[in-house]
C-alpha cells in the first residue's frame, strides 16, 4: 500500500514537473497571441481612420491608427492594447475617447496585425518610447494621455514612467505577469523570459493614475490589481467594477462614467 501511494505521488510530481517545463518552453505562445494582416487589408470602423507606418532603428515597421475626434480637441491618447488579435479588434475601443474630445493613436505590436517583427517585452517597451517620440514630432496634442489595457497596462506604465503623460489609465491590470492567471501561478516555478510587471512600474510613475477592473475578472483577478493600491497616491483611483469581467467593462455605466471623469475634469 505505502508502495502504491509512493508510486502514485512520484507520478504526481513527475507531471506536474512536466506542466512546469511545458509552460516555460511554450510561455511566449501562450502571452502572444498575434493575428496578423496582410498589408493590403482595409479597416472597417463606424468612424474614419488614418494608417500610418513607423520606422524602428532596427528595420522595422510598426503599425498604428489614428482617430480623429469630431469634437474640439481636449488632447491625445496613446492606446496600448492587450495580448491578442490586432488592431481591426481594438480600434472598435477608439470611440469611447473621441466621443469625448480625444485623438487616439493606436499602436500594433511587432508580430501583431502589419507590423514586421517578433513579439517580446524589451522591444515592446523601447518601441512605445519610439512611439510617443514619432506622436509629439507628428501629431499636436495639448494634453498627453497613456491608457494600457490588460498586457498592455505594462507598456503604458513603462512608458508612463519614461515620458511623464498628463494622466495615466490603466485597464484589467495585474501585478506581475506571472499572477494573470491561475494556472500560471500553479506551474510557473522559473521567472517569466517576458515580465511585464506594474508593480515595477507605478512605482517611479509621476503623474496622476485610474486603474479600473471588475471582480469577475477570471484572466486577471482581482487580486493582482489590489496589489498595486500601495502604488497609489490620494489622489489616484482604483475603480472596481462589480461583476465586471475581463473584456467587459465597456458594457458597464461606472466604466464610462469613470472615462468621463478623469478625462474631461
Amino acid at each position: 500500500m505505502i508502495r502504491r501511494i509512493l508510486k502514485a505521488l512520484g507520478i504526481g510530481v513527475l507531471v506536474y514537473l512536466l506542466l512546469c517545463a511545458g509552460l516555460y518552453i511554450w510561455q511566449d505562445k501562450i502571452l502572444f497571441q498575434p493575428k496578423s494582416l496582410t498589408p493590403d487589408y482595409s479597416f472597417s470602423f463606424a468612424q474614419p481612420v488614418k494608417e500610418y507606418f513607423i520606422p524602428t532603428e532596427d528595420g522595422n515597421r510598426l503599425h498604428a491608427l489614428f482617430f480623429h475626434s469630431p469634437l474640439p480637441n481636449r488632447g491625445l491618447v496613446l492606446y496600448f492594447h492587450g495580448n491578442a488579435d490586432n488592431l481591426q479588434r481594438w480600434g472598435e475601443y477608439a470611440s469611447d475617447f473621441t466621443n469625448l474630445g480625444y485623438d487616439v493613436l493606436m499602436l500594433e505590436y511587432r508580430g501583431y496585425g502589419k507590423s514586421s517583427g517578433m513579439p517580446n517585452k524589451e522591444d515592446f517597451y523601447s518601441d512605445a518610447e519610439w512611439f510617443q517620440a514619432w506622436a509629439q514630432k507628428n501629431i499636436p496634442y495639448p494634453r498627453l494621455i497613456i491608457y494600457g489595457r490588460s498586457m498592455g497596462s505594462a507598456v503604458a506604465s513603462h512608458l508612463a514612467s519614461v515620458v511623464p503623460p498628463d494622466l495615466l489609465i490603466l485597464e484589467t491590470p495585474f501585478d506581475e505577469i506571472k499572477t494573470v492567471h491561475p494556472l500560471l501561478r500553479m506551474f510557473f516555478l522559473f521567472p517569466p523570459r517576458n515580465n511585464f510587471s506594474n508593480k515595477e512600474n507605478l512605482s517611479k510613475v509621476t503623474c496622476r493614475k485610474v486603474l479600473i477592473h471588475g471582480t469577475s475578472d477570471w484572466i486577471v483577478p482581482i487580486s493582482s490589481a489590489l496589489r498595486l493600491k500601495p502604488l497609489l497616491s490620494e489622489t489616484d483611483q482604483l475603480v472596481v467594477i462589480e461583476g465586471g469581467g475581463h473584456k467587459n467593462l465597456r458594457d458597464f455605466d461606472l466604466y464610462h462614467q469613470t472615462l468621463k471623469q478623469a478625462l474631461t475634469e
